[in-house]
């Protein structure tokens, strides 16, 4: 489960047991610190460690019969030293970045291992687009992990995908070095209905003895949450109070607390532990997605952890929920996580356990970033020609493709509108009272238009609907090929005639998002490897996501990283309501809806 050029255990346990003997010198020594021991919860000042072929060898009070003539001797100079952390779940590509440029961003946050499900690349490549994934990530010199995604589409019958993942794919990559698990298993209906498809891809990850990743969105906690438990998934994100993260642990299942650049679920979930004094060991942390912006400028893992210990909860828990919990959750507690021997040698130096300054960073016993500069190269995949050309819109849209008409006579409509959610990831159903002209229904007010524009096939479809909440003014449109889950092209405007140019300014750039107001372009964010990520450095494509965040801004959106809303509105396995290329859809009942309400 590693670049080929990093040792496993069994090769190198023969030395690890001389270098702790001191029969042997170590690689690198960290001496003059204090080791915070994850297993045991507790910091020990003064122990020292020993590293060899990038694994620790000797953790103790005195490595000094370590130390030989090539040993590398680094002086702690009284720092904390805490094991790497870890991402529990995440999508590499809602970072926009390739695998490469995304462990490039995150190493000098102290992110060291990371947990991925790359199943937006899934609905646009299939197994294909996974495989690219995973072998770019092997190629790091950080430890990236990849879960085989299990739902493309995540809802059968609601949305049309580029591509299908099917029980066949999953038991095929089961067999691929670097996979741990199955992704987030998010056709919970399916589930919880014994759907034959959802069980037999849980049935091949757990014959490989590996794990379900799990995703409940619904707020029932009855039978169907019940039987989603029995169906096997063995971690859920999806949880946005105590109750939820409650509710998990109490059936076997870890709760992972998220904390992304747009969803904020760990404050009211840690709750369980802080408050109610529930067993910490059940509780993870992660990110889920974080886009260039957020890990350029905020941080990653090291935000997360921040974020848990100014909500109350104990530094060295909130480390225990970001390191040992992950490794253990994977059944990877005796490959990192931890500082203590034969781990990989995964290591931070912080002077301080509360705002967790990231000052050097050790990776496999090499350092890998120090005084937040990166220091070692990422490596990229070649990635096919094809793989850039995956936005096919069939025609050039115009205005009239985004015209909703109304029934015939009809002067005024009651129509559904997506309500977007601040710092949420479910959207409110609502609904309203708009005009018709010319037999159009009009928006208005709050109410702007959304589009999901089919780009896998070229059909030319378009689906039309209604959202509120983002603020727009007059005049504008943004559109954007991540579109989770399907990842067609979600368009949101005021101004049909702008819409039609945003989503053909995306088919001319092969993908990204791109932000329109009064006849011009204010940002673009190119996106061409499947419409989903760019392989330019995380530093550039976070200036540009800062300018179509600030384009966003001018045209009047005021939410906190609304272009992660943006991006979610066709994720139909989320309440209450989304859209998708066959319809508007109703996740509280998992059916298509009709837009306008009869008898109006």
């Amino acid at each position: 489960m590693s670049n080929p050029a990093f040792k496993s255990w069994a090769q190198n346990a023969a030395r690890l047991v001389a270098v702790a003997s001191g029969r042997e010198p170590a690689d690198l020594v960290i001496r003059g610190g204090r080791v915070v021991n994850v297993h045991s919860r507790e910091v020990l000042d003064g122990w020292q460690v020993a590293v060899a072929d990038g694994r620790f060898a000797y953790v103790g009070p005195d490595a000094g019969h370590c130390v030989g003539d090539g040993t590398q001797v680094i002086e702690a100079e009284g720092r904390y030293l805490i094991p790497g952390l870890c991402d529990a779940h995440m999508h590499i590509e809602s970072g926009m970045l390739t695998p490469a440029e995304f462990a490039a961003a995150v190493i000098p946050h102290g992110t060291t291992s990371m947990f991925t499900d790359p199943h937006e690349i899934a609905n646009v490549l299939g197994l294909r687009g996974v495989k690219l994934m995973h072998d770019e990530a092997l190629m790091q010199p950080v430890n990236i992990f990849t879960q085989m995604p299990s739902c493309a589409p995540s809802a059968p019958g609601l949305e049309t995908t580029g591509h299908e993942i099917t029980p066949e794919d999953v038991a095929e990559a089961m067999a691929w070095p670097g996979i741990v698990g199955l992704g987030e298993m998010m056709n919970f209906p399916g589930v919880a209905a014994g759907d034959p498809k959802m069980l037999a891809e849980i049935g091949a990850t757990q014959e490989a003895g590996k794990t379900v990743g799990g995703h409940y969105a619904a707020p029932d906690l009855g039978a169907p949450f019940h039987a989603y438990a029995a169906g096997g998934p063995a971690d859920d994100h999806e949880g946005t109070s105590e109750a939820d993260a409650i509710a998990r642990v109490r059936q076997g299942m870890r709760a992972m607390l998220r904390l992304g650049s747009a969803w904020y679920d760990v404050e009211k979930q840690i709750t369980a532990v802080t408050d109610k004094g529930l067993d910490p060991r059940n509780f993870i942390l992660c990110t889920d997605d974080c886009h260039s912006g957020t890990l350029v400028n905020d941080g990653h893992m090291n935000r997360v952890v921040r974020h848990a210990i100014a909500c109350g909860c104990d530094p060295l828990v909130a480390l225990q929920m970001a390191t040992i919990n992950t490794a253990t959750h994977f059944g990877l507690e005796r490959e990192l996580g931890s500082i203590a021997p034969g781990r990989r040698a995964d290591v931070i130096l912080t002077s301080d356990l509360a705002t967790l300054p990231i000052e050097h960073v050790i990776a496999r016993g090499q350092t890998v970033a120090e005084g937040g500069q990166i220091r070692v190269d990422c490596p990229h995949l070649d990635w096919p020609n094809d793989v850039r050309t995956t936005v096919k819109l069939g025609k050039q849209l115009a205005a009239a493709d985004f015209e909703i008409p109304a029934p015939d006579g009809a002067k005024r409509v009651t129509a559904k509108v997506i309500g977007v959610v601040e710092n949420q990831a479910p959207t409110e159903a609502l609904t309203a009272d708009l005009a018709v002209t010319a037999g159009r229904v009009e928006a208005q007010g709050a109410v702007a238009q959304i589009a999901l524009v089919e780009r896998h096939r070229g059909t030319g479809g378009v689906t039309n609907g209604f959202v509120s909440g983002f603020g727009y003014g007059p005049g504008m449109a943004i559109a954007s090929t991540v579109a989770h889950d399907s990842h067609h092209m979600i368009v949101v405007g005021t101004d049909r005639a702008m819409m039609a140019a945003a989503a053909n300014r995306l088919g001319e750039v092969g993908g990204g998002v791109t932000v329109w107001k009064d006849g011009a372009e204010l940002a673009l964010v190119e996106l061409p490897i499947a419409g989903l990520m760019s392989d330019r450095p995380a530093a550039e494509v976070a200036a540009r996501a800062d300018a179509m965040v600030a384009a966003m801004g001018q045209c009047g959106c005021t939410l906190n990283n609304a272009y992660m809303q943006h991006s979610l509105l066709a994720l139909v396995v989320i309440p209450a309501l989304r859209i998708s290329d066959l319809g508007l859809v109703d996740v509280t009942k998992f059916e298509l809806t009709d837009l306008i309400e009869p008898n109006t």
